[in-house]
């Protein structure tokens, strides 16, 4: 999977939240200061390119739409993450989020019970 940059990730989640739009859309929901139109079109085109936005044209308008979940997205993401900072490895990964993290107990519990309840079948 390509990677994606932080303004077409947050162009992305635009673009979840509206299910489609045209660039006007996009950058009426991006914080101010806002970019220029042909920043967020060239983005839009880029992410097009690598298959994460599709469009539909209506004669020289395109409304754009997200040609990938954000589920998708996710589980992809969260892999390349694995793979790329935990060496694949899961152990490796809770290994790191329970010492960079301070937990409640009652939010260990749950994660105990989470744990328990996928793994209880084997």
């Amino acid at each position: 999977m390509e990677l994606i940059s932080h303004s077409g990730e947050n162009i992305m989640r635009i673009l979840w939240e509206l299910g489609e739009g045209v660039v006007h859309d996009i950058i009426a929901k991006i914080p101010d200061p806002k970019p220029p139109y042909t920043t967020v079109s060239s983005i839009i085109r880029l992410l097009e390119k690598k298959g994460f936005v599709g469009h539909r044209a209506y004669g020289k308008t395109y409304v754009y739409f997200p040609a990938i979940s954000r589920d998708e997205y996710a589980r992809r993401s969260f892999a390349e993450l694995m793979q790329h900072y935990f060496q694949g490895s899961p152990r490796n990964m809770i290994s790191f989020i329970l010492e960079e993290n301070t937990f409640e107990s009652d939010e260990l519990d749950d994660l105990k019970g989470l744990i328990n309840a996928r793994y209880s079948k084997c």
